[in-house]
């Protein structure tokens, strides 16, 4: 059939058609988007030979023979001359330039062009629809809008509004007529916020309106924690309640409670309720919150009322006369503690703080110290220490002692020393004793604790006596 239709062409004028042949209706250019229908018109008057359309030069078939193209079909009144070329369902490969050839009377139409537009397939955001990403970081997003005639334009949109600064590549495809577009948007980490929603829009002439994709942010960090105590202040004793407040993306997976560095076994929520001890007001309570990210450790110490409880020890001193005495005693105690320091025996404050400073110590300033601390309607504490003078032995006695004749007498007397005396010895005339009994004498020695009583008994007094 192809041939015989050629040789006709290379013989148009053999025929006999004259001028009156005459194109009422030519085809023109077109567009249309693949898939739609669309018509080419071609009307010719005054002619009733063979008609042939053509499209890029090839011959697709004369009069209504478009047995080699099944969606093609030419439509029309043949008496009147007309010969549309109807296109079911266009295709890209429709794409071309078309004729209407009237064979015998060597004429044809106007070349007419019919474009065939190709929406872009759904664009496509990689990720979605969730893409994550650390709180902090930026974001880079990349949608992709392919097979697409003419390429598309890719538009990003965030609450309405359009976001400017995104990149874009085009890739001509193999088939030389469609092309798919990359836009790639990045977002800096100051601009974004957990839950919103961005949308990549994908238009071109086949789609005006666009199609689009949407991609939720989902922005993930460690804990967030906050730790609570209820009540404060509290007193020593009493029960507290720790609460651990957090909020993390993704979820908590894990609590973990120490008290001081050590790990508190029996709690493993987000409370902790414990009676309280002084303790807690040095050692802290901690709450660490784990996710999949990591965790978060946040402590708190507890405003715990208690009493006085020492925190350095007072120690007891022996000093040499006529040097410094210094005492330290160091208390903690919650309010605010006083701290007081006396001699035992005498009401006189020697000092509010912490050191006691005895300057040039005599023999008569050795004896008990008290340091004291009180804590205002809460509690008292106190440490005694003793404070010891070293120096020549002191001898003191009742210079005159009285006796019945007859009876026994005794004289006594009380020696401090430090170090004690070596040895103690009574003297009258040319007899010395230090202890026992000589005749109607005896000599007794007792140590107390703030020295030594020596004591003279004599039986059978006499005034020689």
């Amino acid at each position: 059939m192809r041939p015989a239709v050629l040789l006709l062409l290379l013989i148009p004028g053999l025929l006999g058609f004259g001028s009156s042949v005459v194109f009422i209706q030519q085809p023109h250019d077109l567009v249309v988007v693949a898939g739609q229908p669309v018509t080419l018109p071609c009307s010719i008057t005054g002619y009733h030979g063979m008609v042939l359309w053509v499209k890029d030069g090839l011959a697709l078939g004369v009069n209504r023979d478009m047995s080699g193209y099944p969606r093609y079909d030419v439509i029309g009144d043949h008496s009147k001359g007309e010969y549309h070329l109807l296109i079911q369902r266009t295709e890209l490969t429709d794409d071309g330039s078309f004729e209407c050839q009237a064979i015998q009377a060597a004429t044809r139409s106007r070349p007419a062009r019919l474009t065939v537009l190709v929406p872009p397939d759904d664009p496509v955001i990689i990720g979605a629809p969730v893409v994550s990403l650390r709180a902090g970081n930026s974001l880079n997003l990349t949608c992709h809008a392919n097979n697409a005639k003419p390429a598309a334009s890719i538009i990003w949109i965030r609450n309405g509004e359009v976001l400017n600064g995104a990149a874009y590549t085009k890739t001509l495809l193999r088939d030389g007529r469609r092309e798919s577009t990359v836009s790639t948007l990045h977002i800096s980490a100051s601009n974004i916020e957990t839950g919103q929603q961005i949308t990549c829009r994908a238009s071109n002439k086949a789609a005006p309106n666009g199609k689009e994709a949407t991609v939720t942010i989902d922005i993930q960090h460690f804990p967030l924690v906050n730790l609570s105590v209820e009540p404060q202040p509290v007193l020593e004793g009493n029960l507290v309640k720790f609460h651990c407040a957090a909020k993390a993306n993704p979820p908590v997976t894990h609590y973990r409670w120490a008290k001081g560095g050590s790990m508190i076994t029996d709690a493993t929520g987000d409370t902790y309720e414990v009676l309280v001890d002084h303790s807690f007001f040095t050692e802290p309570v901690s709450c660490e919150v784990t996710n999949a990210l990591g965790n978060t450790n946040i402590s708190r110490n507890v405003d715990v009322y208690f009493g006085p409880r020492l925190a350095a020890e007072p120690q007891s001193l022996q000093v040499d006369r006529g040097s410094d005495a210094v005492f330290s005693c160091a208390w903690i105690g919650n309010p605010s503690l006083t701290i007081v320091w006396m001699k035992r025996g005498h009401g006189v404050v020697l000092s509010n703080e912490n050191t006691l400073t005895l300057k040039a110590v005599r023999q008569e300033d050795a004896g008990k110290y008290v340091c004291r601390a009180v804590v205002p309607r809460v509690g008292v504490g106190e440490k005694e220490v003793t404070l010891t003078v070293n120096g020549p032995p002191t001898i003191s006695s009742t210079q005159t002692q009285q006796a019945l004749y007859g009876e026994k007498g005794q004289i006594k007397c009380f020696i401090r020393s430090t170090p004690p005396p070596d040895r103690i010895a009574w003297s009258w005339k040319e007899t010395v004793l230090e202890s026992g009994t000589s005749g109607r004498y005896t000599v007794e020695t007792v140590s107390t604790e703030d020295g030594v009583i020596s004591t003279l008994t004599m039986s059978n007094i006499v005034p020689a006596d």
